[in-house]
Parts: structure tokens; sequence; C-alpha cells
């Protein structure tokens, strides 16, 4: 984590995700003799897709998506214990730990037929760590990444530099003896490093040289082009009204899918109008992906409505959400602002005037109506997985309005450094507005302090976000 996106704020975690299931879809088993005749699936989506390329794929919806299309070497299984995909079995990994050695297995094609060799694995991850998108260290520890991640061209310059291996793009601990062999040699001992590649949705997915040399920046919005490993394919897409997928017949894995289409809804950008149309038919699902949340209110009063409170299904996840300041100001981070680091005692003060200030139980009962998030206490890792500090443990979570005022005149005792800040945040999902208006009042009534708050669509957000140009916004991880 790199000093820029160091949060001080937990403000929630969510808890649960509600999730719309019409009954009359049959049972969902692969092996029931109870299907419907018809196996395409049909959903809606809040927020047109910002990318599907695995070298830059930043959001969740996104990735949620994508990890039907591509697979990687590794993948997480249901315990969430690392297991081979592509690969034929786990690596050998050498005494020292520095050099895995994967082998592919023989059978796996793209959708397209073409059949994926260790050339498919070498060209995804090179290009991956030279286009520096949200994850690409996920691939640092391999030897070489330093120098890959200064690379500065974009685009066809780019392919040009990949296609004749151009020491400025490769990794140098990425090598092919053969066709089915891939050999990853490491700066230093990295226990993370199979955990990182098997991330679904991200820099370790492996795509088709052959497809993304016809379009570098666009081959995913093309059906004809947008070629993975995964069960699904997609067959048509008409930006911000609707993507269509099929089922890949010669899919090498198991279970073969019972779904023979997906049909996805962009043009909806109203979780309630959305979840009406489902209550009318329109739909067999709604709760799909990161940005298709419900409202509270929905909720609320499908679980009061005896017809359909048996279609709802309120799903754990593990998502965490925060407040986050920028705290880097450069030639590439612009947005300055009173929290950097470079600031010292003052900065870190009004990080933590502006995190203690916050109520974060009643949030969770404001904007949440305990029921879709919990409070988050221990840490920014959620509770149930490794690194959870244990409840009440995180120092940075607690409400301390008496401490939060004492700091901010500390830090900025005229108000100068604190005049017209600015919230920002996607509204796409539903639980944002809210959590955002919640945060203005409990920044002005608990500091004083007047914030603004804008809300920027949610794909230009995550983009103008990453590249620190807002000097407070909404972040999260799941």
């Amino acid at each position: 984590m790199t000093p820029a996106s160091v949060r001080y704020l937990k403000a929630l975690c969510v808890g649960s995700v509600a999730i719309l299931v019409a009954i009359a879809c049959g049972n969902p088993s692969p092996q029931s003799s109870n299907l419907a005749a018809n196996q395409t699936l049909t959903f809606p989506i809040l927020a047109d897709f910002g990318t599907l390329d695995p070298a830059v794929s930043d959001a969740e919806t996104d990735q949620e998506i994508q990890q039907n299309m591509f697979d990687g070497l590794v993948k997480f299984d249901n315990n969430l214990t690392v297991v081979p995909d592509i690969a034929a079995s786990m690596p050998t990994v050498s005494g020292d730990g520095l050099t895995y050695t994967f082998k592919l297995r023989t059978d796996v094609t793209f959708s397209n037929g073409d059949k994926v060799t260790s050339k498919d694995v070498l060209y995804s991850w090179n290009r991956s760590a030279a286009m520096q998108g949200a994850y690409a260290t996920n691939l640092a520890a391999i030897d070489g990444y330093d120098k890959v991640s200064k690379n500065t061209a974009s685009g066809a310059a780019l392919e040009a530099l990949l296609e004749k291996n151009d020491p400025s793009v490769t990794l140098t601990g990425l090598t092919a003896p053969d066709a089915s062999t891939v050999l990853v040699k490491m700066s230093a001992p990295a226990g993370w490093f199979l955990p990182a590649i098997a991330l679904s949705g991200s820099t370790g997915e492996i795509v088709d040289v052959n497809a993304v040399k016809q379009d570098f920046d666009n081959w995913w919005t093309n059906p004809a082009t947008a070629i993975g490993t995964g069960p699904f394919k997609m067959t048509s897409r008409v930006p911000k009204q609707s993507v269509d997928f099929a089922a890949v017949s010669n899919w090498w894995g198991s279970p073969k899918p019972t779904l023979t289409k997906v049909h996805l809804d962009v043009s909806v950008t109203d979780a309630s109008t959305a979840i009406t149309k489902y209550e009318q038919g329109g739909y067999d699902v709604y709760g799909y992906g990161g940005y298709s949340n419900m409202p509270v209110a929905d909720i609320k009063r499908i679980q009061a409505t005896p017809n359909e409170v048996s279609q709802l299904v309120l799903q754990p996840k593990v998502r965490s959400y925060w407040v986050s300041f920028n705290m880097v100001h450069d030639t590439k981070r612009t947005a300055g602002g009173p929290f950097l680091l470079a600031n010292g005692q003052s900065g870190h003060d009004l990080r933590m005037a502006f995190a203690l200030a916050v109520d974060k139980a009643k949030l969770v009962t404001v904007v949440c109506q305990d029921i879709v998030c919990t409070q988050a206490t221990g840490g920014l890792i959620v509770k149930g997985l490794n690194g959870y500090l244990g409840d009440g443990q995180d120092p940075l979570a607690k409400f301390d309005a008496a401490q939060a005022k004492t700091l901010l005149k500390s830090a900025d005792p005229d108000g100068s450094k604190t005049k017209g800040l600015t919230y920002t945040y996607d509204p796409e999902n539903s639980l944002n507005k809210p959590t955002a208006e919640f945060l203005q009042s409990q920044w002005h009534d608990n500091l004083g302090v007047d914030v603004a708050i804008q809300p920027v669509s949610h794909s230009q957000f995550i983009k103008a976000r990453l590249k620190g140009s807002y000097v407070l916004s909404r972040d999260g991880w799941q």
C-alpha cells in the first residue's frame, strides 16, 4: 500500500448484500431435472463497464463479470485456498523461494479455439506490468518489475515494444522454456505471490495475445476480440444499453455451464426502478454486481411483503468502505489538500480529527438501518478473513468528538486549511449518497467544518481517484 492510499477512517464494512431471485427460474443445480426450458439469465447492473481488460480493471462490477470470461494460472476455491486453474498443478517452488515452475494444462483453449501457451502467459503479465493498472503490483515480486513499472509507453507504441520483447517492458524473471512451462523468478521470496495472482478479475488473468493485438486498448469491447478462457464469451454489446454473453460450447473446464445465455441490462441507473422491473417479471435476478446494491427501504418493504420475502436473500459479503484522504502531492497527484504527509503533524492531526469526528455506530443505524452493514472496529480487513485485528482493536475506528475538535483546533486554528473541502463519491451504489450526507453532517456537527459533497459517475470516479484527483473521497475494497 502506497502512502498516498493509506486511509485513516474505516467508516463501515458491508455485512450483507441483498439479492432478489425469481423462484420461477428453476433449480440452479446443474444436475436438476427441473431446469427451466429457457436457460437465459437476465439481470441489470447499474453502471456500464469501465473495462473488462484484466491489465487495467479496477472496479468491482467489472471484475465480477471478468471472472466468467478469464482464468489465471491459479484461483481461490470456495474455502479461499489457492488451487490450480489453467495450471496443471500447483507450481514447484525452489528451496530458496525464488523460483516458481508452472506447468500448464494442455487442454485449455480460448473461446475462439486458440490453444493457450506459455507465450500468452508471458504476454499477459508483461503487458499488465507495463500498463500499471490498479492491480499491477500483484506482479511486483517478479524480477524486473521495478524497471517495467517505469514504462510510459501506451497504445500502439506499447504494443510494438511488447511485440519485440523490448527490455523496457519485459519482466526478466518471466521465461518460457517450452509452450507449456512458465518459470517465474522472484527478486525476493514472496509468500503472498500465489494469492495475488489468484485474485479474479485482475492482472493474473491470461488474455489471448492474437486477439489483444487487433485493438490493443479496446479489444475487450468487441465480441470478436473479447476472447478469454472462461465458461462464457461476449456475443454482443451496445454501450450503456446491454451486453450479452453465451456459454462457450467447447469450454475446457467443468462442470459445464447450465445457462446458455446471459443478458445484462446496463441502461437502468436507478436501483428502485430496476427492482420494480424485477417485480414485474422483467429480470430473473436483481443484486448481481457491486453496483446493484438494494436500497434499504426496498429491503424493508420486501421483507414485509408475504409473496416476495422468500425471493430475498441477504448474502454476507466481505467488503470494507472508508474515507480516503489525499496524502501525496506531486506532478501526477495534483489535488493537494490539508491532509498531505508533507504537512507533517498538521496533516496527521487533521486526518485523525476527521476520522474521530464520525460516529460509525450511528452510521450503521442511520444509513444501513442495521441491516446491510456493520461497524468496522477490527481494521481494514473484514472479520472472517486472516488479518482481522479483532473486535474493537482498531484505534482509528473509534468515535471521539472532543478529541477531534482538539486536534482540529491545534492543526487549523483559523479554519483556513479546511475551508472549501469537497467529498467526492460515485452515486451508483445506493449506500454512497446517504453515506456522503451522513459524513457531511458529522463533520459539520462535530468539527464545525462545512464539506461539500460531489457525485461523479462510477467509471470517471474510479479513474480520477486512482490518479489522486480528490482531496476527500469514498473508497472501498472486497
